[in-house]
């Protein structure tokens, strides 16, 4: 286990340099094309596949940093390059963790190289989990899963909604019920694999931020996929539903925060996006305040404007500190003895939200123009306090667990 520092290794610094520097260079000069044309940024994606960005080794490498800030050390520099492009680099993610988290060998070696496909011929994957009337409460999910034995096939039902990629994606992941009494603990995920006839794209949503990050409904009807195409196989399946019915009464709160738990673990990721969009308008706005002048002087030399970036600054590095804390924590096995994971996240997006703004109010006029990059990471940090759990969720999570108190 690595010892905790706030202080990257050589390694580390030529990575985040690295990342940094594709950000600096690629995507930032086409941020506002592709916010303006609301379409995934093919191109861009494809340049990161080239240089070894878009690929399953890098996120690999990153995941298993034995620090733990291998991953928020990317998201941070991905995001401070712009949210949209950088979301729909690192969406595919989403779908290539599922597997393997769940999957079996097999299933790794077939299904991933196809979500990601090769640097002439990008590809996407999708994980499909919220629903229409499913989003926080997941125990609400109606997409259903029923096996067909006969045909050794499982037939999939309903639809996905909010889902990164949805409908354009080569490979879907879709969380489904197999067994509907057993709450959360009946869901099974699966792969559709590209070309599966039933699924189908609903509403493409017209977003606010992120408008480079492809966002759509995905549509399930009667689409038949083979039994392998159950993540972790029927056996594994069975077994675990087994022992869930038999803990449905004396151990089922414990079994459900244990899932919980896993949760925990994933938020700091989404915190460290919002430390790098946060940076990213801190850093136009310190640089327009020195240059702009008003009444013979630079902005910067009024109070005002001073003392909120020196808040500005502040925020940021805290929050930056709360999600390397947890990151750390992740990877060194320490319990979440107070939801750190939701803490991170919880302040990191709040002070995305509060850094964008008053980084647009520094830039006076300019600021609310698409002129400026501003504008844009406003409209962009609004979702950090929204996916991965809002901010009333992380509030409740951490509540609960300082209280004792069962977290549903």
């Amino acid at each position: 286990m690595a010892e905790f520092t706030m202080e990257l290794n050589e390694d580390q610094k030529q990575v985040r340099d690295w990342i940094h520097g594709f950000a600096a260079d690629v995507i930032r000069p086409a941020a506002a094309e592709w916010d303006e044309r609301e379409e995934t940024p093919w191109p861009v994606i494809q340049e990161a596949a080239k240089v070894g960005i878009y690929s399953l080794d890098f996120y690999a490498q990153q995941f298993f940093d034995p620090t733990g800030l291998g991953i928020p050390m990317a998201m941070e520099e991905l995001f401070w390059g712009d949210a949209g492009i950088a979301l729909s680099i690192v969406g595919t993610g989403l779908a290539a963790i599922g597997v393997l988290a769940n999957g079996t060998e097999e299933q790794i070696g077939t299904w991933i190289p196809q979500m990601y496909g090769t640097p002439d011929d990008v590809k996407v994957a999708a994980f499909c989990s919220s629903e229409p009337d499913a989003g926080s409460d997941v125990g609400a999910m109606r997409t259903r899963a029923v096996y067909d034995q006969a045909a050794d096939e499982w037939v999939l039902n309903g639809t996905k909604t909010w889902a990164t990629n949805g409908g354009i994606a080569n490979v879907h992941i879709v969380v489904a019920v197999v067994d509907p009494d057993l709450g959360t603990k009946g869901h099974a995920s699966f792969i559709v694999p590209p070309g599966t006839p039933g699924l189908s794209q609903g509403q493409k949503f017209k977003k606010h931020g992120i408008r480079a990050s492809h966002t759509a409904e995905v549509v399930l009807e009667d689409v038949r996929i083979p039994g392998s195409c159950l993540l972790g196989g029927k056996e594994k399946l069975d077994e675990r539903l087994a022992r869930a019915r038999e803990k449905a009464k004396a151990g089922g709160e414990r079994v459900k925060n244990a899932a919980m738990a896993t949760f925990e673990a994933s938020r700091p990721a989404v915190g460290a996006m919002a430390v790098g969009t946060a940076r990213a308008a801190y850093e136009v706005a310190l640089d327009y305040a020195k240059t702009r002048t008003q009444f013979g002087r630079p902005i910067i030399d009024n109070q005002g404007v001073a003392f909120q970036l020196a808040d500005m600054r502040t925020q940021i590095d805290a929050a930056r500190l709360l999600v390397w804390r947890a990151s750390w924590m992740a990877i060194a096995g320490k319990p979440f003895t107070a939801a750190e994971g939701s803490m991170s996240k919880l302040y990191a997006s709040e002070v995305a939200k509060k850094v964008t703004a008053q980084a647009v109010q520094i830039l006076g006029g300019n600021g609310f123009t698409r002129e400026y990059p501003v504008e844009r990471m406003h409209r962009d940090a609004a979702i950090y306090t929204i996916f991965e759990g809002t901010s009333e969720i992380q509030r409740l999570v951490i509540a609960r667990t300082l209280s004792g108190m069962p977290i549903r």
